[in-house]
């Protein structure tokens, strides 16, 4: 895959298969945040809203997990081929953040 503008300008063109996988995981997580909320505004048991709090997070969890996993294999990669190593204290940085 081409990828004239990549992370180098803070943009990344993504395939219509990888961009369709995220947005897929994106709605479905709008849909738990959407029936948390319904169910809040139900009086639903604490117990039942938090155990679908934790499902929407492992949603989460996935949807970068995935986008991370394919910006390792694209922008990543593609820099450190090309000799720009800084790409990696950038990661480095992304996933600290991540880990808080």
């Amino acid at each position: 895959m081409t990828m004239a503008k990549c992370c180098n300008t803070k943009t990344k063109k993504r395939t219509p298969e990888e961009y369709k996988k995220l947005v897929n995981r994106l709605n479905r997580i709008e849909g738990q945040i959407r029936g948390i909320r319904k169910m809040l505004e139900e009086d639903a048991y604490c117990p039942d809203i938090l155990i679908q709090a934790s499902a929407a997070n492992a949603a989460i969890n996935a949807f970068s997990k995935e986008l991370l996993s394919e910006h390792i294999k694209t922008c990543v990669a593609e820099d450190v081929r090309a000799g720009k190593d800084e790409v990696i204290d950038e990661l480095l940085v992304t996933l600290q953040k991540m880990m808080k």
